[in-house]
């Protein structure tokens, strides 16, 4: 099966680990992953902040990027979710309003995709610890997806999984949100982590590198003895 990763910013920027682990546990399960370089940003932040025509130029140049995939797979679900939004953003214009959508029929979150598609739950992933997991907006509201995640780590030799309060809540990283909103998403983030501390977890686990960046940055700032982990690090772990 032949699969085309993209990569998204934040992770090629700052979590480039995680385009590694995700390459390798797709890889491992078969799959022939390739790497378009073209790639650029899904236009999410230009989206989010009502710059509709400024994001069909990314979207546009995403959609011919990945043109030739077979399918698209994707260590976010935030992103991910943007893409399905293609379809709808171009309502105006038919042609590429097609093109979206056959994009969209072929890309997947990293987790949905090895559940989904792969039909895989066990990925022989080892990891010995306790660990939460931080349910992120876009992907469990807009993209749907909540059990994939939780089906995989549930697999995890030497997980213990712990239930995190309130985890329907926001981080307050929201993209574009947290910058122009410093002060709420400050609170909403605090909040998060004293949920998270209250599990008495040894290491949050999420999907969307956004969300981890922000409360992983909280976590350190407060001095809280947490690790912080994308899903596809602990899937590729042999701990």
């Amino acid at each position: 099966m032949k699969v085309s990763l993209f990569v998204t910013c934040l992770a090629d920027v700052f979590y480039p680990g995680v385009g590694k682990d995700t390459v390798e546990v797709l890889e491992r399960l078969g799959c022939e992953v390739d790497f378009p370089e073209a790639q650029t940003c899904c236009g999410q932040p230009a989206f989010n902040s009502g710059y509709h025509e400024d994001t069909k130029k990314a979207a546009k140049h995403t959609i011919e990027t990945f043109a030739h995939s077979d399918y698209v797979v994707l260590p976010s679900g935030s992103c991910a979710a943007m893409v399905h939004e293609y379809e709808g953003l171009f309502h105006d214009e038919p042609d590429w309003q097609q093109k979206a959508h056959a994009l969209s029929e072929k890309t997947y979150e990293f987790t949905q995709f090895l559940v989904r598609v792969l039909n895989v739950k066990n990925v022989g992933a080892c990891y010995q610890g306790k660990a939460t997991y931080h349910t992120s907006c876009h992907m469990t509201r807009l993209l749907k997806e909540k059990e994939a995640p939780m089906a995989l780590l549930e697999e995890v030799d030497g997980l213990e999984l712990k239930e995190l309060p309130n985890k329907e809540t926001c981080c307050g990283f929201g993209g574009t949100f947290s910058v122009k909103m410093p002060t709420i998403s400050e609170q909403m983030v605090e909040e998060k982590t004293r949920h998270i501390e209250g599990t008495e977890a040894d290491v949050l686990i999420g999907a969307d590198c956004g969300c981890l960046m922000n409360i992983g940055g909280r976590i350190e700032r407060n001095g809280q003895q947490i690790k912080v982990k994308h899903i596809a690090q602990i899937l590729n772990s042999k701990e």
